[in-house]
């Protein structure tokens, strides 16, 4: 097992002048993939202040990205994080070829192995909740097993073990970590709570 979960925190709504706060607690609690997405207030200047004071300890960028043009910024205030709610070849393709990690939202196969033949390593089953670990284990098993494949939406730690036993890489969560309006304290509170299910779901 890695020696830290693999949970994305989605921090959606986030502003600029709590993202360091809030990164702090999240990475305290043992998080170490934090996605700003693009439909938050000013999302390039918290992605910046991000990166700069945490981009040594955790993976961070942006979600919601729709276009390269916005690979690019992202890319241009130091972000490292390319999540989509979508499969966008051109977008994939211009991550991968920036040397970014990305992770594309996919719902069908088919979609998956196109997200796959763009060069994504790492998908997103987006929105989970709504097809249920039954669906990741079936696109899992054709899959090439050296993709992995997370579970976004839905998902938290009240319901862990099914996904798991899916066989999910990961999870991307939001709500259940952050919205606005919640303290750091909270986040952090919510954070750690949410990794002591998941290690204690992985490790029995």
């Amino acid at each position: 097992m890695p020696s830290t979960p693999p949970i994305v925190a989605i921090l959606r709504g986030v502003k600029p002048d709590e993202v360091l706060d809030v990164a702090a607690a999240l990475v305290e609690a043992g998080i170490e993939a934090i996605e700003v997405p693009m439909n938050s207030p000013e999302p390039l200047v918290s992605i910046g202040k991000l990166c700069a004071a945490f981009g040594d300890k955790a993976l961070c960028g942006a979600g919601t990205v729709l276009s390269p043009e916005v690979v690019d910024q992202v890319a241009g205030v130091g972000g490292k994080l390319i999540v989509t709610p979508n499969i966008d070849v051109e977008v994939i393709r211009h991550a991968v070829k920036r040397g970014l990690t990305v992770m594309p939202g996919f719902a069908t196969p088919s979609e998956a192995f196109a997200a796959v033949k763009a060069g994504a390593r790492s998908l997103k089953l987006f929105p989970a909740g709504t097809f249920g670990p039954g669906h990741i284990k079936a696109v899992r098993d054709v899959l090439p097993k050296d993709v992995s494949v997370y579970a976004v939406g839905g998902v938290g730690a009240a319901n862990l073990e099914p996904w798991i036993k899916a066989g999910v890489a990961g999870i991307g969560v939001g709500g259940e970590l952050y919205r606005p309006g919640y303290t750091a304290e909270e986040v952090g509170a919510r954070a750690k709570a949410l990794v002591a299910a998941w290690t204690e779901q992985t490790t029995q």
